[in-house]
This record gives C-alpha cells, sequence and structure tokens, in this order.
C-alpha cells in the first residue's frame, strides 16, 4: 500500500514537470520571436511597437554618433544595421 502511494505521488510529480516544461516552452516560443520594443538580430535591428489603438510613437535610436529619432506605427519597424545600432526606446510623445 504504501509503495503504491509513492509510486503515485512520483508519476504525478513528473507529469506535472513536463506538462509545465512543455508550457513554458509553447509560450517563450512566439514571445521571442518579436518581443517589444527594441531587439537585434545577428544582422539587422527592430523595433517592435505592441500596441492595438493604432498609435505612432517616436522612439530614439542609439546609432553612432548623436542619436537620431524616428514616427514608428504598430508592428515591427526595421531601424538599421545591428552592426550601426545600439538601442532604441520610446520617448513619451506621439507623431
Amino acid at each position: 500500500m504504501r509503495l503504491r502511494r509513492i509510486a503515485t505521488s512520483a508519476l504525478g510529480s513528473v507529469a506535472l514537470v513536463l506538462a509545465s516544461a512543455g508550457a513554458v516552452t509553447l509560450t517563450a516560443g512566439p514571445a521571442a520571436a518579436n518581443p517589444c520594443g527594441f531587439y537585434e538580430t545577428a544582422s539587422d535591428a527592430y523595433y517592435n511597437h505592441c500596441t492595438s489603438d493604432g498609435s505612432h510613437i517616436v522612439i530614439e535610436i542609439d546609432d553612432w554618433g548623436p542619436n537620431s529619432e524616428r514616427c514608428v506605427g504598430p508592428g515591427v519597424t526595421w531601424i538599421g544595421s545591428s552592426s550601426g545600432v545600439d538601442g532604441a526606446w520610446y520617448t513619451g510623445r506621439t507623431c
């Protein structure tokens, strides 16, 4: 009786761990593909304006030399080569 209870508990624990790992993997996939804000690939830099209201915002781009600004709409915008852009962020203004 005691052995059956231990085996059932162990199996339940293993099933829970595997189910949790699967859920984490599934949720991490789409978010990692196009994260909100600045992100870069091996060759390109992007800004993803995640919004549902259709707003256009001003972002500041940390590129070589003086920083520049750009108006971006909803979704992903290519902002340059990853070798020429160090980051980008929302300035708090719309355009």
